[in-house]
């Protein structure tokens, strides 16, 4: 066996704690745990253990995981997804307000990334661009109107800061990108899912205006966008990867040539 292939077997399970037949041929990804207990009862099954490090449960071909939180977390689930090359991968996260013209609990459908996060320089030179499976993203928006939901197109910012808030310089320049949002994942999952072969999405909720300090995210103000949007979040998730496993839409139009 490629070693390469072998060794993301083998973690895939051991991060995660399901056999490599369990997974689904789509993938939910997320960085918090109410987002893995509202999965389950929407899709009526069993809550999900918290055996793994990165806790996933399977429902109805869609599997849903927690990888955490970051971009070298996201290139890691990314490498490790490659196990069971998955149909299509859907990141469902929060992102930052930069734009003015976004508010709380607004969807952000992204159309690019940028990699300001670093991580995503160990499988491209930086010049090469974070782009969405764009048939992955037509399907979320599908979903997104189904539901009469309406969203944001636009670029968002990735980075590996977390405490920038204070810092007017760095805010300043994500001004200066003209990106509408700002997160720490999702350019890292645009490149590494390209780099391993996987079509790759994202659908982000808008949790915050990190921008101004009245709109900085609070233990409170987070958990009030939760109470609010995330029932609906995980609904628009599952609602796009149905229509791929419905084969209503494919995602496989990139020919990977290498």
């Amino acid at each position: 066996m490629d070693i390469r292939q072998g060794i993301v077997e083998n973690w895939l399970q051991r991060y995660t704690k399901l056999s490599l037949d369990s997974f689904g041929d789509c993938i939910l990804l997320t960085n918090f745990n109410n987002y893995v207990d509202i999965f389950c009862e929407q899709m009526g099954v069993e809550i999900a253990s918290y055996e793994g490090n990165m806790r996933a449960v399977t429902a109805e071909g869609i599997t849903m995981i927690n990888f955490g939180i970051g971009s070298p977390n996201a290139a890691l689930i990314m490498d490790l997804l490659s196990a069971v090359k998955p149909s299509a991968c859907l990141f469902l996260g929060k992102c930052g307000g930069i734009s003015d013209k976004t508010h709380l609990g607004d969807y952000i459908l992204p159309l690019a990334g940028i990699r300001g996060e670093g991580t995503s320089n160990d499988y491209f030179p930086p010049e090469v661009p974070a782009l969405p499976a764009f048939m992955l993203q037509r399907a979320v928006s599908t979903a997104l109107r189904d539901i009469q939901q309406d969203y944001w197109t636009g670029t968002v910012y990735t980075t590996n800061r977390r405490v920038w808030e204070h810092d007017e310089k760095f805010k300043k320049y994500l001004r200066e990108t003209r990106a509408m949002a700002v997160d720490m994942e999702t350019a890292t999952l645009f490149s590494c899912g390209f780099y391993n072969h996987i079509p790759t999405g994202a659908l982000l909720l808008v949790s915050d205006n990190p921008m101004y300090a009245e709109g900085i995210k609070t233990e409170e103000s987070d958990r009030r966008v939760t109470q609010n949007f995330a029932e609906t979040h995980v609904l628009i998730g599952i609602k796009a990867l149905r229509l791929i496993l419905g084969q209503r839409k494919t995602v496989r139009h990139l020919k990977y040539d290498w």
